[in-house]
């Protein structure tokens, strides 16, 4: 454990380092406070106080942002040969796999409590269910967490990060909306399979105020896979060892 910890906090101190942490959580504010404040769903039109246009917004920012937060995660160390002299220590790649999902995950949950302030603005402006925001901004951890583990998987796949970034927005294309689309056009249980691989209706599920163990344990299901699945396309490639 101490040897993740390590890692996520060297990731993490690179983040900061080169000014990518930064660029994240003011374009993250930026962007989801421009759309739901004055574009898009006017949070002052609505009529009520409810933090949903932030959490919809943040639903496809976010699915944006991690595949570029994610992209030089491995394929940059690789290219670089600094991925090599990493794994020659005393650290596995399991190790090193998860301390850079969990400096990623540490990131996105800073960006988030950044926009703590809107709770209390829509808590300012009338009665607000607290529940649903709390559940809403799980949700969001949980997406970004499979999201991450998306993002590194695909990073370790090539030695480029661009190649990487649009391998991860491809693949959590079919999770955020096609299978949605592929559930409409089918029927019975391949229609409900399809439905369930669903990243919107697992979300959308928590996003409403509960928390069902299902929709936790898909996400977390799924984050443990794209982990794996990273680790095994390091083995893979004969990095460890």
């Amino acid at each position: 454990m101490s040897n993740i910890w390590i890692i996520a906090k060297r990731e993490l101190q690179t983040f900061f380092d080169s000014l990518i942490g930064y660029i994240l959580l003011v374009a993250f504010l930026g962007i989801t406070g421009f759309l739901t404040w004055i574009l898009g769903t006017d949070i002052f039109l609505i009529g009520q106080a409810t933090l949903e246009p932030f959490f919809q917004w943040a639903y496809w920012t976010l699915f944006f942002f991690i595949p570029a937060l994610t992209m030089r995660m491995i394929a940059e160390e690789r290219k670089a040969g600094t991925l090599e002299s990493l794994l020659t220590r005393a650290v596995s790649d399991w190790q090193v796999i998860v301390g850079k999902y969990l400096a990623c995950l540490l990131l996105i949950a800073l960006a988030l409590a950044f926009t703590l302030p809107f709770y209390l603005v829509v808590s300012w402006l009338g009665p607000v269910d607290h529940g649903a925001v709390w559940c809403g901004y799980l949700g969001l951890l949980l997406l970004s967490s499979a999201y991450i583990s998306i993002g590194l998987f695909a990073s370790s796949l090539t030695n480029n990060q661009i190649v990487a970034f649009l391998l991860a927005l491809l693949i959590g294309l079919f999770f955020q909306l096609l299978f949605d689309i592929m559930a409409g056009s089918s029927t019975g249980g391949i229609a409900a399979l399809i439905h369930y691989l669903s990243f919107t209706a697992h979300f959308e599920s928590i996003s409403r105020g509960v928390v069902d163990s299902r929709d936790v344990i898909f996400f977390v299901s799924f984050t443990l896979l794209g982990l794996i699945l990273a680790e095994m396309q390091l083995l893979k490639r004969n990095i460890v060892g």
